[in-house]
Parts: structure tokens; sequence; C-alpha cells
């Protein structure tokens, strides 16, 4: 398979070295010293391109992507209030587009536990709910795309939750995310139910960037000579 990675940072570069070790080939490589081979000519020399920039160029490195034919795996985050745009503009292309806020497997895994864990507590209104992640002083968004997509999937049970804030909150109503930037930091989500009894807490801490990487090329895989809009549930059956 022939890769274009739109994005060659520190992910980019872990990204590429899985994609060879799987036998794939890198036809384009986008970096910032590089941008103006950002090209929907070059583009197309791949089988599927794979963006991880940032939040101001990310939906625009994914349209451009469609509108070469490519299919466009996005990791991306602090861009999804375009995301539906983004949808449409694929669907209209008769395109492919994958995203997700994280590809580990052990985090998308961790997903799901996180839903099945707020639907079994939901009927236990004694139990507050807040969430902290912690990350390294470059990541530029806050909260990170995970911690969102935890949140989310906390409030579709957590009724009591009507929306998520990232600072601390005495409202009941809200759910509470925590960010902290630290160095050096690996990337660590934390889920905390708290009632006068007892405490229940989840955790998932990335110890490199292998399993990010892994996953993308994982869902690139999933993504050649596909049609329409997925996640990584669906790459990993969950």
């Amino acid at each position: 398979m022939k890769i274009a990675l739109i994005g060659y940072g520190k992910m980019g570069h872990a990204i590429e070295e899985i994609a060879l070790q799987r036998g794939h080939e890198i036809v384009l490589k986008v970096g910032i010293e590089n941008i103006e081979d950002n090209t929907i000519e070059n583009i197309r020399k791949a089988d599927v391109a794979i963006e991880f920039t940032g939040p101001e160029v990310a939906f625009d490195n994914v349209i451009k992507c469609l509108q070469a034919g490519v299919p466009v795996v996005s990791g991306s985050t602090g861009w999804l209030q375009r995301f539906d745009e983004a949808k449409a503009f694929c669907n209209k292309q008769n395109g492919a587009l994958l995203y997700a806020s994280n590809f580990s497997v052990g985090v998308n895994i961790f997903f799901a536990i996180n839903k099945k864990l707020a639907e079994l507590i939901a009927p236990h209104r004694e139990y507050n709910v807040s969430l902290t992640e912690i990350h390294h002083t470059q990541k530029k968004d806050a909260p990170s795309g995970t911690a969102i997509t935890l949140a989310e999937g906390i409030l579709k049970s957590i009724r009591q939750k009507k929306q998520w804030v990232n600072e601390a909150s005495n409202n009941p109503e809200d759910l509470q995310i925590i960010s902290e930037r630290i160095d050096p930091a690996p990337g660590t989500h934390s889920i905390t139910y708290t009632s006068d009894i007892d405490d229940i807490e989840i955790k998932h801490t990335a110890h490199n960037r292998k399993g990010f990487a892994t996953g993308a090329v994982l869902a690139a895989e999933f993504l050649q000579n596909k049609k329409g809009i997925y996640s990584m549930s669906d790459v990993l059956g969950l």
C-alpha cells in the first residue's frame, strides 16, 4: 500500500516506522519544511493518506485528500466543529474518511470500558464523576480529543451531567475535565466516580507513540478501497 503522510512531526515519523515494518511504501511526506508539496497531484500518488497536523489546517488537509479521491485517515484534534462539514463533503465526493481522537488499540478498548461503566453507574446517582487528562506541554489543544471522546461517552448515560467543562466546577450538571500539561509526561486519562462510601477509578496511560502509530496504520489498511465514514470502532469491531 502506498501512503501519503500529511504531517511529518513526531507522530508522522512513528507512523512511517510502523508502516515500513508492515511492508508499506511512503510516497509523500509533508512537514512544515516542505508544505509546498502538499498538493492534490502529489496526494494522488497514494492509496491512502494519513493526516496528523494541527487544528488550524486539519480540515483543509482532509478536504484536499478527498478532492484528490484518496481515502484519508485523520488523527488531528481540535477541529471537530467542522467535522460534519467534512463528512458531508466526503459523501458528496463518494470518498472515504476515518477519524479517531485516538488510534491506540488500548485506548479504544478503554473507550468501550468507559461507556459500559457509565451505563452501570447511571442508576446510582450518589456517584459524582470527573475526568483528568495529562499530556506534555507541547500539546496545543485542551482538553485532549481523547478526553472529549471519553466525556461524550459518559454524558450519554449519566443524564444528570448536561455538558463537559474544562475547569473545576461546583455545578452538579457539569462534567469536570481537568487538563494538566507536564514535562515529561505520557498521555494519561483517568475517570473517577466518587461517593461517600467509595471511589471507582479507571485509567489509561500511554508509554510511547507506538500504540497510536500502529493503530493509524491499521486504520489505513482498513480504509483502502472503501467508501463512507468510519471510526476505530469499525476497524477493531468494537
